[in-house]
């Protein structure tokens, strides 16, 4: 008896290497045919296109929070609007909001009717505030369908790879427990190939559309100080911290 069992624990790890070399991901699309391989080439682009969409949105957001740190302080230690541009880079986001505020100060003055001043520079301002803040949110709409849609992709990968595993059972005539649960659950890596691609989709989603709120609010807040900068010929100013003195060294001693 004991011979028994030891043979049939030997020969355990065996028949596992063997289920999982016959059941596994590639078997599950190979069995599913065309239809699985269409639905597994869709969910990897739908994987290569939000993971693209993250790391570019990433960047783009990081040069635009790094001149909210450095870029606007500098611009405030400047003497004129026009000399604190060039502190930004250009083609930027806080650059275009500057350049948009110049702009909408010089064609004040083509006006035939009277327009106040104020009024048009704040239209001005807020519409390139709404340009800025479309380009942030160019490409999140990827993130958002593919977070929504591949759940439901790799769910009918799954329904179609379970359908052809039971006709394949029905017409074989053999339906006992090793010969269903292995097409079956093989179906199921469908499923998990979905929700493998939708909810770091979703995550990132839902972080990028947080950080440009967190931008989208910082230019606004500049966008109001330049407005009132410029009304006021430059006597009103935010405050800005001075830069600290670098430390001295100490005096050797003798």
């Amino acid at each position: 008896m004991f011979q028994i069992i030891s043979s049939a624990a030997a020969a355990a790890p065996g028949a596992t290497a063997a289920a999982e070399k016959a059941f596994g991901p590639i078997d599950a699309i190979t069995q599913g045919g065309p239809i699985s391989w269409s639905l597994a080439i869709i969910m990897a682009i739908m994987s290569i296109a939000s993971w693209y969409v993250m790391f570019t949105k990433y960047f783009e957001q990081g040069k635009i929070m790094k001149q909210a740190r450095e870029g606007v302080a500098n611009f405030w230690r400047t003497g004129s609007v026009k000399d604190g541009a060039a502190k930004f880079e250009k083609n930027s986001a806080y650059r275009q909001l500057v350049d948009d505020a110049l702009k909408a100060e010089d064609d004040h003055t083509k006006f035939t009717n009277s327009v106040d001043s104020h009024d048009w520079m704040l239209t001005s301002m807020h519409r390139s505030q709404n340009a800025i803040n479309g380009k942030l949110g160019a490409g999140l709409a990827i993130l958002a369908t593919v977070g929504s849609t591949a759940p439901f992709v790799g769910l009918l990968g799954t329904v179609w790879g379970i359908l052809n595993a039971l006709i394949k059972i029905g017409l074989s005539g053999d339906a006992s427990i090793d010969k269903v649960a292995g097409p079956v659950g093989e179906a199921l890596y469908m499923t998990a190939f979905g929700l493998a691609v939708a909810v770091p989709a979703v995550a990132a989603y839902n972080w990028l559309q947080r950080r440009n709120k967190t931008i989208s609010e910082r230019l606004s807040v500049f966008s109001d100080d330049l407005h009132g900068f410029m009304m006021s010929g430059g006597s009103v100013r935010p405050a800005v911290k001075a830069v600290a003195a670098p430390a001295k060294a100490a005096p050797a001693k003798a």
